[in-house]
């Protein structure tokens, strides 16, 4: 952990250097495409750690909480919360772990590729599902876009191995309970600090994990908690504080001076970057057809050119 924290130091001096000779806005993009590109890097240590998939979402949970416990003041300032509500954050923790789980299971049961692209349609179900539960209007250009995505990945489908399929399956589902956290989140994020908000969510998830394990190693006996090699540990941490701590500051720095379009287009680059990385690292392109990266090219497509038409359509509104 002091190797990576140390790192960490290394990187903020760096920004902090480079913030000098360059705009707020543009260091922004920089911080923003940063922790972008690392949460892409998650479903590619997903695959490299040997463990499945709820002891992987334990250990990434039980570092990130230890972490905000010894650096941050998160614990103190949740203490003086009403119990109502903490309870309610710890509540939706509990729909970040399962997505976790979902995610890290579709890794598993395909590869880096196959579970990033199913939850690429994550803002199309979320056009959907939203308006529906806060009674506002749905908006079609949304919808078109989304039907777009449902050939595509009918495509993709039929460009997986036959054993990858179920992959794809839970990586959908995975993309279900996104929208729900994030519908459910956006009401009661503004009750606290967003780290408080982050410390008790994950804490919420921790414990319905531990209270998970027992049953599953019950399920899977061949099941092992502690990662057999030393580099799943170094991957983990990585995980933990890289991809999940250092992520969360850098995605905090620079959404105080990017505009939500400009955001919503960064964050939707989350999946090129992955399966460019499971391509070069993992080498998943030999396993994967033609028509899954036409679908999956259909698919970016449609995510990519979302804030597009979002930002013409609002402002036909507006005018």
């Amino acid at each position: 952990m002091p190797i990576i924290y140390c790192s960490m130091s290394i990187v903020h001096r760096l920004l902090s250097n480079v913030q000098k000779s360059m705009s707020k806005t543009q260091r922004a993009f920089i911080e923003l495409h940063i922790a972008v590109f690392l949460w892409g890097f998650t479903a590619i240590l997903g695959q490299l750690i040997q463990l499945s998939a709820i002891p992987l979402v334990w250990w990434r949970l039980f570092i990130t909480i230890c972490a905000l416990l010894l650096f941050s003041k998160a614990f103190k300032r949740a203490k003086g919360l009403p119990r109502q509500l903490i309870l309610q954050f710890m509540g939706v923790g509990c729909i970040v772990a399962t997505h976790w789980i979902l995610f890290y299971a579709a890794v598993k049961l395909s590869n880096a590729s196959v579970a990033l692209i199913a939850l690429s349609t994550t803002s199309f179900m979320s056009s959907i599902v939203e308006p529906l539960v806060n009674k506002n209007k749905i908006k079609w250009y949304e919808v078109s876009l989304g039907a777009v995505i449902i050939p595509a990945m009918f495509y993709v489908a039929h460009g997986l191995p036959a054993n990858m399929t179920a992959g794809l399956v839970a990586g959908l589902l995975c993309a279900i309970f996104v929208v729900v956290f994030s519908v459910l989140n956006k009401k009661m994020v503004d009750k606290a600090d967003a780290m408080t908000v982050t410390f008790l969510e994950l804490s919420g998830g921790l414990l319905l994990m531990t209270f998970l394990l027992p049953f599953y190693f019950v399920f899977d006996k061949t099941a092992t908690m502690i990662p057999p090699k030393t580099s799943d540990w170094v991957y983990l941490f990585i995980l933990a504080i890289l991809c999940t701590n250092f992520t969360y500051w850098l995605g905090v720095r620079a959404l105080r001076e990017l505009s939500a379009f400009a955001t919503n287009l960064t964050v939707n680059l989350e999946p090129v970057y992955g399966i460019i990385l499971a391509a070069l690292l993992l080498k998943e392109n030999k396993q994967l057809s033609p028509s899954f990266y036409i679908g999956t090219a259909v698919i970016l497509f449609a995510v990519l050119s979302y804030p597009f038409w979002r930002n013409k359509f609002e402002k036909q509104v507006g005018g």
